[in-house]
């Protein structure tokens, strides 16, 4: 059985800093690009970063220079590091895994976590 948890959410201030984390467990995590997703109150999920098998990795431009993707096979996780965070940062933020490479498209992905909250302060 395919989990995806996230973990590390939180409240943070305008401009601080905050990594989340996705562990998985049940796939085979080097085969598999991994994503972070994320969807503010009365808004459409949107795509955030991914990161292939390989380590490449594509940002969208509202996170770009400020958010970093990493993961870690030995441990099957992903990260997200998130800096210079600005009040629209606000969200659920969910991680998410696609056999080969999805990149921004969600229905690409074929699993998902549950969401861990990130809430900005100004």
């Amino acid at each position: 059985q395919v989990q995806l948890v996230e973990s590390g959410g939180g409240l943070v201030q305008a401009g601080g800093s905050l990594r989340i984390a996705c562990a998985a467990s049940g796939l085979t995590f080097s085969s598999y690009a991994m994503g972070w997703f994320r969807q503010a109150p009365g808004k459409e999920r949107e795509f955030v970063a991914t990161i292939s098998r390989t380590g490449n990795t594509v940002y969208a431009d509202s996170v770009k220079g400020r958010f970093a993707i990493s993961r870690d096979s030995a441990k099957t996780k992903m990260y997200l590091q998130m800096n210079s965070m600005k009040s629209e940062d606000t969200a659920v933020y969910y991680c998410a895994a696609a056999l080969g490479w999805a990149g921004g498209m969600a229905g690409g992905y074929d699993y998902w976590g549950q969401g861990t909250q990130v809430t900005v302060s100004s």
